[in-house]
């Protein structure tokens, strides 16, 4: 078998750089790059993303659409960054851990989308509660997270590391019209009858999430539990590598959360917090890492693992 011919398109983004940098010096595929001059050009592009076995597509979203229609080779595989297919029918969820099958249909799919930084951690605290039942398809779900401010791609890095640096806000609470871009991903891959209210933030460091879900147990049922919810959490991701649940009397023994804790791994931290009647289950994961470029890297090499 041939070694694989991997197309990062847009790999001078925030996350394909990412990418590129995890895979330039593997020896189990190989890396097709553009030369700079054609990096912007549609019919050079088009060849390449032809010409490979999987392509990457670290693009804005019109712009991973484009590439996807551009494509004319049947054997070319596809994982879209971008925000453009999450929802789409015909794609696989890149959310490994998602359910027991996930990594498996991601394995053997031929078009896999990306899950978005905040959906990781939003999908990953809700869905195992909502499959078991504990947390009710209509409950009325708040998310609140805060990101680095890499999470808005280079405007983010510029705004912060740039000649203008010092004029950057501290704090920005952002998505107050109440209609980003993630909520339709967070419910549909949550199992959410209705829309979550989604509050997201960007702080003045560099990577890295925190994201936090408030419950009412009383609105849950009358054996719901903070115990419960964490027991389902443990036994749905027992023996997987990149997400961890926190032992709940290691999270008694926290004060605060450091949405930079995770930095520089491809892991997903999980808690669940309690008092009285309310819980509060939080994540902290690295934006860069599982909320993007590490999620890639995964499900790149689940397909590679199973090429046809």
């Amino acid at each position: 078998m041939s070694t694989p011919l991997v197309f990062i398109d847009g790999d001078q983004g925030t996350t394909g750089l990412q990418i590129h940098q995890r895979l330039r010096h593997r020896a189990d595929l190989q890396l097709l790059r553009l030369d700079p001059r054609y990096r912007k050009d549609p019919q050079h592009r088009a060849e390449a993303i032809n010409a490979c076995d999987t392509a990457i597509l670290c693009l804005p979203d019109d712009a991973a659409r484009e590439a996807v229609a551009s494509i004319r080779n049947p054997n070319v595989r596809v994982i879209d960054a971008s925000s453009a297919h999450r929802t789409h029918a015909n794609w696989t969820y890149g959310f490994a851990e998602m359910d027991t099958q996930q990594a498996e249909r991601i394995a053997t799919a031929t078009r896999v989308s990306n899950p978005g930084c905040y959906p990781t951690g939003a999908i990953g605290l809700l869905r195992p509660l909502l499959q078991a039942g504990l947390v009710p398809a209509d409950y009325p779900v708040s998310v609140n997270a805060v990101s680095g401010y890499s999470g808005k791609g280079r405007a983010g890095v510029d705004q912060y590391e740039g000649e203008n640096a010092a004029q950057a806000p501290a704090f920005q609470v952002y998505g107050l019209g109440l209609t980003h871009k993630h909520v339709p991903e967070i419910a549909q891959h949550s199992g959410l009858a209705h829309r979550p209210l989604f509050v997201p933030a960007y702080g003045a460091f560099r990577q890295g999430i925190v994201l936090t879900i408030p419950l009412q147990l009383h609105l849950l049922g009358s054996d719901a539990s903070a115990e419960r919810l964490h027991a389902c959490l443990a036994d749905h991701y027992a023996g997987q590598r990149h997400v961890q649940v926190m032992p709940m009397a290691q999270s008694k023994a926290l004060t605060l959360l450091d949405p930079q804790v995770m930095n520089d791994t491809d892991d997903l931290r999980l808690m669940v917090f309690e008092h009285g009647q309310q819980v509060l289950l939080a994540a902290v994961f690295d934006n860069l890492g599982k909320g993007a470029a590490g999620a890639a890297v995964q499900n790149l090499n689940l397909m590679i693992a199973q090429r046809p």
